[in-house]
């Protein structure tokens, strides 16, 4: 499968964006998915992660209650809806994959086999 993000921009801070990640070129739903982000100068991290049917999710603390993540398979596409927006949410946005279906959320970069280009966040103060 093949993945692209898009969705990207500047907003003001207290803002909301939605990003986006289409499948392509493969069964979406035998994946589950996860948002990373990548700050200048900083090691790419965890956002926020869904599995394969969207009855779990996952988002890191320093996004919960702003941040949420969903999936439509009908659509082959995830969502990362990003409310409230911070200038410390500036960063490139990645999407990716993980072929498995269970009912676990996965933080680790490492376990995702498929990555999407990134999506550039920008938020200004």
């Amino acid at each position: 499968v093949q993945l692209q993000a898009y969705g990207g921009g500047l907003v003001q801070a207290g803002g909301s964006l939605r990003l986006s990640c289409a499948a392509s070129g493969g069964t979406f739903s035998n994946y589950a998915m996860g948002w990373f982000r990548q700050a200048p100068g900083k090691e790419r991290e965890f956002v926020a992660g869904i599995n394969w049917s969207g009855g779990s999710t996952y988002v890191t603390n320093s996004v919960k209650g702003r941040f949420t993540i969903s999936r439509d398979n009908a659509k082959n596409t995830a969502y990362l809806q990003m409310n409230s927006l911070k200038p410390e949410d500036t960063a490139v946005y990645y999407c990716a994959g993980r072929g498995i279906r269970n009912s676990f959320v996965v933080t680790s970069l490492s376990a995702y086999d498929v990555w999407g280009q990134g999506t550039l966040v920008t938020v200004s103060s």
